[in-house]
């Protein structure tokens, strides 16, 4: 895609990002995933999130997420992964050349899960970019400002029921949709090790 549509404010999200065609070598791909951080380019730079359908087939069903999955044979990087997970289940096409960068590796932590290392990528793109839910894997889309991540009211413990018992997890609160677990520990690094680094200000305006 041409360099003259890519919005400034890419640049301070870059600058603190690792490059995302380098990085930890790869494991065996049946332990490997992907999920891509969109961030669009709108007047106020949002981020793309998914509420997963429910399926007895799925450890996050229900779940908030970010669009990504498990690494096939047919993905020649854990990058290729990020994009071909992202237009299966939101309809939104991205190439390499929009990747502004990765960020560290996180895994479940917990057993109910199967072993996996997700690696996130950041991706930028237009702000006329839409999404949808592509996928019957894929319930419902959500464009999330950085303001309303950034909001300390959006962010709290909340009560999780798990199998036999309810435990207490730190939270976003976004659009009425609880984040939790491996995605809100995502967003939350993204929030405090990158956003927190950068110049906000012209992060969050057009």
């Amino acid at each position: 895609m041409p360099d003259r549509w890519i919005d400034p404010r890419f640049r301070g999200l870059k600058a603190h990002l690792a490059p995302a065609d380098r990085g930890e070598e790869a494991g065996r791909i049946t332990g490997e995933a992907a999920v891509a951080m969109i961030c669009r380019a709108t007047d106020e730079m949002e981020v793309l999130l998914i509420r997963r359908a429910v399926s007895s087939n799925d450890p996050w069903s229900g779940h908030m997420a970010l669009p990504g999955g498990r690494r096939e044979e047919d993905d020649g990087t854990i990058l290729d992964t990020a994009i071909r997970e992202t237009m299966e289940e939101t309809g939104v096409r991205i190439h390499a050349d929009l990747a502004l960068g990765r960020m560290p590796a996180v895994s479940p932590q917990t057993t109910r899960i199967p072993t996996v290392r997700v690696t996130p990528f950041v991706f930028g793109v237009p702000g006329d970019v839409q999404a949808t839910a592509a996928s019957a894997e894929i319930d419902s889309i959500y464009w999330v400002g950085l303001s309303e991540l950034r909001d300390p009211k959006n962010q709290g413990p909340v009560n999780i029921p798990l199998i036999g018992t309810v435990r207490e997890f730190p939270a976003f609160t976004l659009q009425g949709q609880v984040v939790w677990g491996l995605t809100y520990r995502i967003l939350h690094r993204f929030l405090d090790q990158v956003l927190r680094s950068t110049d906000t200000d012209p992060l969050l305006g057009g």
